[in-house]
């Protein structure tokens, strides 16, 4: 009988237990999800490139952006909306992921782009000029597509799409 209450005393703590670990696993699942897309075009010499993007239009999640991200894929971006045009500067401090930063004027033209960017690096990265916009995408992306400085971004934020 003894050992029946005490196998029948801790039922309640196991129970809490897996509760705990339930919960804690679907909060690690939630934190990795991606928010919600946005399609966007690059017009570059003639060629069209199709990414989706993730939109950063408030100062928490422009703060916050591919911050502690481990992985993106490969036609997947980053897309901060500043809202207005002004000079912006950039750094990949608790950012693990190489990047291309395509810095984007009101019209949808690319100012500047800094290539391969610093992973965790509290370098600043500056506009270089007032632009409304920057994209991130994965490193080499803009060398590997032939994406230079003057080609075009296709979104709504730009009027087009």
């Amino acid at each position: 009988m003894t050992s029946f209450n005490a196998a029948r005393s801790f039922a309640p703590l196991r129970a809490l237990l897996i509760l705990v670990a339930i919960l804690a696993g679907l909060g690690a699942a939630t934190a990795q999800e991606v928010a919600a897309t946005e399609p966007l075009e690059i017009a570059s010499r003639g060629t069209r490139h199709s990414f989706s993007v993730e939109v950063m239009r408030d100062d928490e999640s422009r703060s916050r952006g591919l911050m502690f991200r481990r992985s993106m894929p490969p036609e997947h971006g980053m897309l901060f909306d500043f809202q207005k045009i002004e000079r912006v500067a950039m750094w990949m401090k608790n950012t693990y992921l190489p990047l291309d930063m395509l810095f984007i004027r009101p019209d949808g033209s690319i100012a500047r782009i800094a290539t391969n960017t610093e992973p965790l690096s509290t370098k600043v990265i500056p506009s270089g000029e007032p632009v409304v916009a920057v994209l991130e995408l994965n490193a080499g992306t803009t060398a590997k597509l032939g994406i230079k400085a003057g080609d075009r971004v296709e979104h709504t934020m730009f009027g087009s799409r």
